[in-house]
């Protein structure tokens, strides 16, 4: 019996969010007959925590070190937040599956005592906003640009314990982990956005699962856990981000979604820099040929 067939590791990182998800695949494991260990691994994100995105350099700052255990032979799986993964994957690695699409919506927590009744977002005037993404920053600053957008760092419970303490009027996050956490959100007032308003990061709400090109046996696995009705959204999102040639800290929201009668719409958002005007294009088609080009296309046109 070979080394994979007795039992896999996953490579995950240690936050309380990353631990759910890698649970979330040992139980998907554990229904295929495979037993698992976990290998826990402090990030270059993880570690840089007075840094916004956007001034920390180099790509995959929350996956390098996760995937130089799979090239290693630490581990057999990764599990990724995939709106985190870089578009490219190092040479040896594949994505080997990937999870259902949990809630992609960001959502808006505001404390109750800086709630503005009648006002857009019920937020007051030049209300303090807490979110380290450049993509979330601009599309705020494009509902109210009065608002002040200031970085904030850590996992989700440190965030929402930040704005609790006072440090923010509102804070923004994925609703995909304030859902897998079950949260307790009833000291606040939650907005939560519609993706085709608010435009998600590529990918948002989605668990990659990835592993060395070579290690068969473990793809094998892994592709009875595949949603191939999530790729095919997901990678009309992602193909956008890579011919952007950006990383996750881009100024830049894709989503893909298909309707009861079976079209695709694609939704898309991007700013040059956070505090610049904001282009929103939507297409649908009724497949994703040419969709995640033509995509691109309308979003430098404008």
């Amino acid at each position: 019996m070979s080394a994979i067939e007795k039992s896999v590791i996953i490579a995950t990182r240690g936050s309380e969010l990353a631990l759910w998800q890698a649970h979330f695949l040992q139980a998907e494991l554990k229904n295929q007959g495979v037993d698992s260990t976990l290998n826990i691994i402090k990030t270059k994100g993880d570690k840089i925590q007075d840094l916004s995105f956007d001034k920390i350099e180099g790509k995959g700052f929350f996956t390098k070190e996760i995937e130089d255990a799979l090239l290693d032979g630490s581990a057999h799986i990764a599990v990724h937040s995939m709106k985190d993964l870089p578009t490219d994957n190092p040479e040896g690695l594949v994505i080997g599956a990937l999870s259902y699409r949990e809630d992609a919506r960001d959502c808006l927590l505001i404390n109750k005592s800086s709630v503005a009744q009648g006002e857009v977002l019920k937020l007051q005037n030049g209300a303090v906003i807490g979110t380290s993404s450049s993509r979330r920053k601009a599309q705020m600053l494009h509902l109210r640009n009065d608002l002040v957008m200031k970085d904030i760092r850590g996992n989700v419970p440190t965030r929402i314990q930040k704005l609790r303490d006072g440090h923010y009027d509102g804070i923004l996050l994925a609703a995909a982990g304030v859902t897998r956490l079950a949260l307790d959100l009833s000291d606040f007032e939650v907005i939560y956005f519609h993706p085709r308003e608010f435009t998600p990061a590529p990918s948002q709400g989605v668990l990659a699962f990835q592993c060395r090109a070579e290690d068969v046996e473990t793809r094998k696995i892994l592709a009875k856990l595949h949603h191939s009705d999530v790729s095919s959204c997901t990678n009309v999102e992602r193909k956008v981000l890579k011919m952007m040639g950006g990383g996750c800290h881009m100024p830049l929201g894709v989503y893909c979604e298909k309707d009861s009668a079976g079209n695709y719409r694609a939704y898309g958002s991007m700013a040059h820099h956070v505090d610049e005007p904001l282009t929103k294009v939507s297409i649908a088609q009724t497949t994703t040929d040419q969709l995640a080009e033509n995509l691109f296309n309308a979003l430098n046109k404008k």
